[in-house]
């Protein structure tokens, strides 16, 4: 393995990559002080502007500067504006418009040498295989470029080419970052820096993933058969015969940029209903599903004139187990219900706190921070809040981040990005909710039914007040239907696993030696 060319590896593996560039330091250390370098300058950029008072008079200028630098820089620096550029809270107002465009309006490749690319891959001349192709690229992104085309028999597709020499870059990048973290992580508190490096390992693994389009195409029709029941969402069709590790033939989508309100409104599409989509979409993929979009910017996202929205972009996915899909629905229970102990041992099981974490003076800590989460909009209660407050609780109780939650971090902050920019008064909980509170009451696997129990009852004692609540909230969901979740509630009560229930409703209906006739009366309204 000490001898691989970074070409060569497919799977994204450390230790080869540190091998290779430990006999070829000067290629590591040539591109860190290009990396240096490049900051240093604009830095002194924004510090002269100061100095000379012309702050508002150059500040286009430094946010062209910002993102050409990025652009230079390559993919890996790509991508962190991509992700900067959904934060309109993190960003001021001039950059932002700047990085929006390493969505998708970066600088293309060589037509020739992407023409070449698409021949190579397909094993055939480029008529052969398209009676149209369009002679530039309608899109260029950090990995790739997308042209729009027509195949042979009819179909209009587009056709993603990926850059050239790509591994390289990205390995010789990764193991900077790597390197970057293992120096780092001592200087830093145990919780900070504890999981630094396998957080590098797995945005490596994932984005070796990424520049594997025939891995693309899989996670595409795996999207694509979760969702094939959802009238709301739209996954684009592989085209095999077209697709190689290089090379990806998609059905071509017709959409809207979701950053785009003006033209979506002129479609006749509701910004708020995408927005509800992507967010219910997005929850389902985390919590129903277990396989998730990590990197849904709006460069990947399309509103449809239909009212559907299209996901376009497969090459940054991830899987999670059932356990833990099980303990978000606990958690995300728990926070609405300000059950914070709960929650605490809901953050231990997901890996945010040690096993042997004394969790007693972590809980009031959990209500200062999470207390006010109902209710608030997307401006005023965001991930930026929750980051700067738990900043600081970080330094003061044992909280980090596993490196399987990067990942998931990183896809609902983009989201709440996107809402945030289309909709500042968007409330995010009080959309997520409601499929919660469906998903609870219909209850489709026994996990689900304990689960809702564990909600209604409280120190043995079963609350009204919370089933009228949830009943109340699922309804805000226009996919609920009251009358065949309360059939399906009967036939559970009735049923051999119902006997609990049974036991403990009947204990409910009549404790405090009173029938509780109002909360019955209430609920049956």
């Amino acid at each position: 393995m000490g001898q691989y060319q970074p070409a060569q590896l497919k799977l994204y593996n450390p230790d080869a990559i540190a091998r290779y560039y430990s006999y070829r330091p000067w290629l590591a250390w040539g591109r860190v002080l290009r990396i240096i370098s490049s900051f240093a300058g604009f830095i002194f950029g924004l510090k002269w502007d100061e100095w000379q008072d012309k702050v508002e008079q150059n500040k286009g200028k430094r946010a062209i500067q910002l993102r050409e630098l990025l652009t230079r820089l390559g993919p890996t620096f790509i991508k962190v504006g991509q992700a900067l550029s959904t934060r309109p809270d993190l960003i001021r107002k001039d950059f932002l418009e700047e990085l929006i465009k390493l969505q998708d309006q970066l600088p293309p490749f060589d037509n020739a040498i992407a023409y070449q690319i698409i021949e190579s891959e397909l094993g055939r001349p480029i008529h052969e295989s398209f009676s149209e192709l369009s002679p530039h690229p309608v899109a260029a992104a950090s990995l790739g470029q997308v042209y729009r085309g027509r195949l042979v028999s009819g179909e209009e597709v587009a056709v993603k080419v990926q850059r050239p020499n790509l591994h390289p870059v990205i390995t010789r990048d990764l193991y900077l970052m790597r390197w970057a973290a293992g120096w780092l992580a001592p200087w830093l508190p145990l919780n900070l820096g504890h999981d630094l490096t396998l957080i590098v390992d797995e945005f490596g693994t994932k984005l070796f993933e990424e520049i594997d389009y025939i891995n693309e195409g899989r996670n595409a029709e795996k999207f694509a058969s979760n969702f094939h029941n959802d009238p709301q969402v739209k996954v684009p069709g592989i085209y095999w015969r077209y697709t190689n590790t290089h090379v990806l033939t998609l059905e071509w989508i017709d959409g809207f940029k979701l950053t785009d309100t003006q033209r979506i409104r002129e479609a006749g599409v509701d910004p708020e209903a995408i927005i509800q989509i992507g967010v219910t979409s997005g929850l389902q993929q985390l919590l129903e599903y277990g396989f998730f979009h990590a990197d849904p910017h709006p460069g990947n996202l399309f509103a449809v004139a239909d009212g559907r929205m299209a996901y376009i972009d497969f090459g940054m996915m991830d899987q999670l187990e059932e356990s833990t899909k099980e303990t978000l629905v606990d958690a995300l229970v728990h926070l609405v219900n300000k059950d914070y102990t709960d929650l605490a041992e809901d953050f231990v099981k997901l890996g945010f706190l040690t096993p042997d974490t004394n969790i007693c003076p972590i809980v009031p800590a959990l209500e200062a921070v999470l207390g006010n989460a109902i209710g608030k909009n997307v401006k005023d209660f965001n991930f930026k809040t929750i980051t700067d407050e738990f900043s600081e609780l970080m330094y003061e109780y044992p909280f980090r981040v596993p490196a399987k939650f990067a990942l998931i971090i990183r896809s609902l902050v983009t989201q709440e990005g996107i809402a945030l920019s289309l909709n500042p008064d968007f409330k995010i909980i009080e959309v997520g909710y409601p499929y919660i509170a469906r998903r609870l009451l219909t209850g489709e696997s026994p996990e689900l039914r304990r689960r809702l129990l564990n909600v209604l009852f409280k120190d043995g004692k079963f609350q009204w007040q919370r089933l009228e609540n949830l009943i109340a909230i699922a309804r805000t969901d226009n996919n609920f239907d009251v009358l065949p979740t309360a059939q399906m509630g009967f036939q559970y009560l009735m049923s051999e696993e119902g006997k609990f229930l049974r036991r403990q409703l009947v204990l409910a209906l009549t404790e405090d030696d009173r029938l509780h006739t109002e909360d019955v009366q209430r609920l049956w309204n």
